[in-house]
């Protein structure tokens, strides 16, 4: 005589069951996770952000540094409504994608470990201060070989051919991206001392 709990039907029948409920709770965490990543969230702001300063402070309750979104600081000094915000962090996003900057670049730790993380480019001190960064990631970005830096790998970045107009959207998407919630990724970061 077979016990119930080792017959081969039984286990049959409860793989079916646990696989059902399990692709059920699958497809729960996959829109909520869609959900949670969209711009505009708490930890993903709307796109408009960039009219906006952006530091990181140590927050003790959670152990790493988190954005810290303070006063208004629009893009090179000219405030931009939400749609024109979107519009520029978008081109600057597929301009990214277009010059296969992940090749090299890592983004919210996806690609090559080659050359700097751009996570948090925006506010690497490696640009020297808030009052030159924009200035000089333009001109770096446009003319990477005039403009060298190497932020201590000795690594250069190739020309890439990069417009003014994809510069600025490059600029954008990186200051975006550096208000997103990375829960402390990447680690250790130190961000760039601005006043105030």
């Amino acid at each position: 005589m077979i016990n119930w709990w080792s017959s081969e039907n039984f286990w049959r029948k409860t793989a079916i069951w646990v696989t059902a409920f399990m692709l059920a709770v699958l497809i729960g965490l996959t829109f909520h996770s869609v959900s949670a990543i969209q711009a505009g969230t708490h930890r993903v702001p709307a796109y408009s952000v960039i009219n906006q300063r952006i530091d990181y402070r140590f927050d003790a309750t959670r152990n790493y540094m988190v954005p810290v979104l303070g006063e208004e600081a629009p893009l090179f000094g000219k405030k931009l409504s939400a749609e024109e915000a979107e519009a520029l962090v978008t081109k600057g996003k597929l301009t990214t994608q277009a010059k296969n900057c992940m090749n090299c670049h890592t983004l919210l730790g996806n690609g090559a470990y080659y050359a700097p993380d751009l996570t948090k480019a925006w506010l690497d001190p490696g640009w020297g201060s808030a009052a030159v960064r924009e200035e000089l990631m333009l001109k770096f970005l446009q003319d990477p070989g005039g403009n060298p830096r190497g932020f201590g790998s000795g690594r250069r970045m190739p020309n890439l051919g990069i417009t003014e107009e994809e510069a600025r959207s490059i600029i954008a998407f990186l200051k975006w991206m550096s208000s997103i919630d990375t829960n402390g990724f990447p680690y250790n970061f130190k961000p760039i001392k601005q006043e105030g």
